[in-house]
């Protein structure tokens, strides 16, 4: 196993082992009910053993005879020792469990000779742990298949030949050959070969992504056609694919508040069914209406619901291309009313691009980009590159010139064949004596004029430009019911035009960091939850005073780490999406809330005035809580879909590996 396999694996460890860990400070199912979540044959022989002890009981008569009645008590000892031994741990760490009240149950069943109604009661717990454990399980189980998306060795050149070595072998560097068919282990830069990747699992791309000299390839991706060699940039949890693996492993780890308030509540309804069981007995003096009060009460479906809804969240939302860093943030962001999204890089590609071509009468749009491109390639100016992306995207090549000559502020003068091309500002042309039209393009734009030898060939317009799902996104936000703002540091016409497009309630331009600053700090003084979406250096500040950050992923390595939410994928639907899971994540929760307190206050109820038996109580007990439980478990990702988690826990992410 390679090293990176191993780190994956104890950090895996740890996280159960934290979970398993008794705390103080958590009551009934966090130190009683986070076991090791794969089926444990064990505990379904025990579960079967008391099945069996139970139905041998009933058939035998009972307690009538003192040897079955033995033989029944020490059957339900050892059947329920998972059980007496966590109310045990839970009366040394002076906490109030469900446990507890149950081992209470059980033994009173067993002193008044109610020895099938005590077995039954084992099983019912046993039984529902089992379950509970499995639903718990599948919040993580996808996690743990991430291990083996990466190979355990490589084949690598060392000494002018090719060797296969373990991956924790490999060095920064190294140049890795990987074959066709087969995993590629590291992300780095292709330097040799020609091939296709399916890049499913990274950019949930369908199509295989062509790779050539100078392409960048990631782990866990699967090399298809022809061989590629490899330089090494990251290995292990460096990798794209190690980052999330640790966003998600932290978020897990995390408590929100409101488990908190579910602890509390558990604990409370333990003391109210104990309470109300000694009512009933003072009351009643009815041993058999008493233990049932103990039984009906149940504060499972809170204490387990609670945290698994929040893992399902979670897991739900990374397996968008939205990594959360914590529940308290999960749960933050189901409250929030007023977004605030920052413009370049958000709202934007933060890239400019040409959005127009508009040649002179006469002249071929193939002959004013093929003199732009021929000027351009020397160039390192990003409107440069826009340009060359732009005629590379209709296939339209250049010349290689024969002189290069740049006035920064201005533009371009090359030659090439002899024939004098201009590529650049108003100003840099009409310095060469070229009859330029009448400006027509807005403040918002930029014209680059062409020229050559003295004659005007066009205009390319060239403006930074929407991402295609920002409008609808900034919609859906609205239909929410959130106010959407726009900030940027950008003039107030072109805030003005982009706020247009995208229909947002208000918009905030000419903003310093300080500035961005200053308006998240108004709206949180004034008691609103507000998100803030940004990308840059100059958006941490805001990013971490907001109520919840949320980080592009393409973003600063700065305001990655000062958020709290990361789209991965730079894709704003993904926003909305998360908004809607942590809105349906807080709602299942209080369903559960309300449920459980319902349901406890009626059986008690009943319980009290003999309207249920200890069997049908125990029943009561176990089929609510699973039912709460199992209403948290919609949020979780489909057990027959750990696959498509990984996909969509890696959906568009390739960017992150440029940090």
């Amino acid at each position: 196993m390679s090293q990176a396999q191993l780190k994956q694996v104890e950090a895996v460890r740890r996280v159960d082992e934290d979970e398993k860990r008794p705390s103080s400070d958590h009551a009934d199912h966090d130190g009683g009910h986070e076991h090791e979540h794969a089926l444990n044959w064990r505990e379904v022989n025990r579960v079967l053993f008391v099945a069996a002890a139970a139905a041998a009981i009933w058939f035998l008569g009972g307690a009538r005879n003192p040897y079955v009645t033995g033989i029944g008590v020490i059957c339900a000892i050892v059947g329920g020792f998972p059980i007496f031994h966590e109310a045990y741990e839970n009366i040394v760490q002076r906490r109030m469990t469900m446990e507890l009240s149950m081992a209470i149950a059980i033994v009173a069943a067993l002193a008044i000779r109610e020895i099938f109604t005590a077995l039954v009661i084992t099983l019912f717990v046993l039984v529902a742990e089992i379950l509970e454990g499995l639903t718990v399980g599948r919040g993580r189980t996808a996690i743990r298949h991430l291990v083996g998306l990466l190979p355990t060795t490589a084949t690598v050149r060392r000494n002018e030949s090719w060797q296969d070595v373990e991956t924790k072998e490999i060095a920064v560097g190294d140049i890795v050959l990987v074959k066709p068919g087969t995993r590629i282990p590291v992300d780095g830069v292709v330097v040799g070969g020609h091939s296709f990747v399916d890049q499913a699992t990274i950019t949930g791309e369908s199509m295989p992504a062509e790779k050539i000299r100078g392409t960048s390839v990631y782990a866990g991706t699967i090399n298809q056609s022809g061989a590629l060699e490899i330089q090494v940039d990251r290995m292990g949890r460096d990798t794209t694919f190690g980052k999330i693996i640790d966003a998600v492993e932290r978020a897990e780890k995390s408590r929100a508040p409101i488990q908190g308030i579910a602890d509390r509540l558990a604990g409370y309804l333990v003391y109210f069914a104990l309470g109300a069981a000694a009512l009933t007995f003072v009351i009643t003096d009815n041993m058999r209406s008493t233990i049932s009060v103990v039984i009906v009460a149940g504060a499972c479906g809170i204490a387990a619901g609670t945290p698994l809804a929040i893992l399902g969240g979670i897991g739900r939302s990374a397996q968008l291309g939205s990594i959360i860093k914590g529940g308290l943030y999960l749960e933050s962001l189901a409250t929030i009313d007023t977004i605030l999204l920052d413009k370049t890089g958000t709202l934007t590609y933060g890239t400019p691009g040409v959005v127009d071509v508009r040649p002179a009468d006469g002249v071929p749009v193939a002959s004013l980009l093929q003199a732009a491109v021929t000027a351009e390639p020397r160039s390192e100016h990003p409107v440069a590159k826009a340009i060359l992306k732009k005629a590379s995207n209709m296939g339209i090549s250049g010349e290689e010139p024969e002189r290069f000559d740049y006035t920064p502020g201005k533009g371009i003068v090359t030659a090439c064949r002899g024939m004098e091309i201009i590529v650049g500002n108003r100003l840099l042309l009409e310095g060469h004596r070229v009859e330029l039209p009448i400006n027509t393009v807005s403040q918002t734009d930029s014209e680059i004029f062409v020229a050559q030898e003295g004659k005007f060939l066009g205009t390319l317009v060239v403006a930074d430009t929407l991402r295609p799902e920002a409008t609808k996104a900034i919609q859906d936000l609205k239909s929410m019911g959130l106010k959407t703002v726009l900030l940027t540091g950008d003039s107030k016409a072109v805030a003005e035009n982009i706020g247009g497009k995208l229909g947002v309630d208000e918009i905030a331009a000419e903003l310093l960091p300080e500035d961005k600053l200053a308006f998240v700090r108004r709206l949180t003084a004034t008691r609103h939850n507000v998100v803030m979406v940004g990308d840059g250096v100059n958006d941490a500040p805001a990013l971490m005073k907001a109520t919840v950050g949320i980080a592009m992923g393409a973003g600063t390595d700065v305001a990655r780490e000062s958020a709290n939410v990361v789209l991965i994928g730079n894709d704003l639907s993904k926003l909305v999406e998360t908004l809607s899971i942590a809105r349906c994540c807080r709602r299942t929760i209080m369903q559960n809330f309300v449920g459980t307190l319902v349901v406890d206050s009626i059986g008690v109820g009943l319980a009290a005035f003999g309207f249920l038996n200890p069997l049908l109580a125990a029943f009561i007990h176990v089929s609510s809580e699973m039912t709460f439980i199992l209403n948290s478990a919609r949020l979780l990702p489909p057990v027959s879909s750990a696959h498509g988690l990984v996909r969509g826990l890696f959906s568009q992410s390739f960017t992150v590996a440029q940090d």
